[in-house]
C-alpha cells in the first residue's frame, strides 16, 4: 500500500501551457492539484481586503502562514491588479518561506500531487518522482496570452503582451530568491509547436515510466 504521495513538478514561465497541463495531469491520474502562482496572489488578495500594506513583509508573512490553499478560486484570483500586487508580495523571503512550507504539505496528499510554479522542482519539491519544464518562444506565449484576452472581450495590444511577458521572464529568471529555471533532472517540453493534446501525451509517457518503475 503506498503511504508516499507520488510528486508531478511542472515549472515554466508565464503562458507556456503548464498550468492547463497540470490541471489536465491531475484529472487523469486522480491526483491533487496546485497552482503554486494562486498562492502568492491569495496573499495579496487577502492584504487588499483587509486594506492592509503591501509592502510590510511582517504582515504579509502572517497572512501567507494563515493562508487556506484549498478552493483558490482562479477565476477571481487571475485579476491584473491582483498580478501586479502579488508581484510585490513575491519577493519577500518571509512570505516565500511560509508559502513554500504550505506548498511542501500540500505536495503530500495521496495517492499523488501535480504542483506547477516557477521554483517546484528546484526548490518546493526537489525530490519530486517527475519533473517537467515546460516552456514555448516568447512569441508564442504572448499570441496565446493575447488571444485569450481578446476571448473574454478584454482590450489586447500584441506587442504590450509580449513586452510584459519579457519582462516577467527577465524579473523571474533573475531574481535572488527561487529563479525560474529547469531542475537538473526535469525533462523540457517545448510546446512552440505543440498542441496541449500532444505536450499532454508526451508527459503521461514520462509519468507512466516513473509509475512502472
Amino acid at each position: 500500500m503506498q503511504n508516499k504521495a507520488f510528486i508531478i513538478a511542472i515549472d515554466g514561465p508565464a503562458a507556456s501551457g503548464k498550468g492547463t497541463l497540470a490541471r489536465n495531469l491531475a484529472s487523469h491520474y486522480g491526483f491533487h492539484h496546485l497552482d503554486t502562482g494562486l498562492t502568492y496572489r491569495a496573499v495579496a488578495k487577502a492584504l487588499i481586503d483587509q486594506g492592509l500594506p503591501l509592502d510590510d513583509e511582517a504582515i504579509a508573512a502572517r497572512v501567507a502562514q494563515e493562508l487556506d490553499l484549498k478552493g483558490l478560486d482562479r477565476t477571481v484570483l487571475s485579476a491584473h491588479e491582483i498580478g501586479e500586487a502579488a508581484s510585490k508580495v513575491a519577493v519577500m523571503p518571509e512570505v516565500r518561506r511560509a508559502l513554500v512550507e504550505a506548498q511542501r504539505k500540500f505536495a503530500d496528499n495521496l495517492p499523488g500531487t501535480v504542483l506547477d510554479g516557477r521554483d517546484i522542482g528546484t526548490v518546493v519539491c526537489p525530490d519530486a518522482r517527475v519533473k517537467l519544464y515546460i516552456t514555448a518562444s516568447a512569441e508564442v506565449r504572448a499570441e496565446r496570452r493575447f488571444n485569450e484576452m481578446r476571448a473574454k472581450n478584454a482590450d489586447a495590444d500584441y506587442n504590450a503582451v509580449l513586452d510584459d511577458l519579457k519582462r516577467r521572464d527577465e524579473r523571474d529568471m533573475n531574481r535572488s530568491a527561487s529563479p525560474l529555471k529547469p531542475a537538473s533532472d526535469a525533462h523540457l517540453i517545448d510546446t512552440s509547436k505543440m498542441d496541449i493534446e500532444a505536450a499532454f501525451l508526451e508527459a503521461k509517457k514520462l509519468i507512466d515510466a516513473a509509475l512502472r518503475s
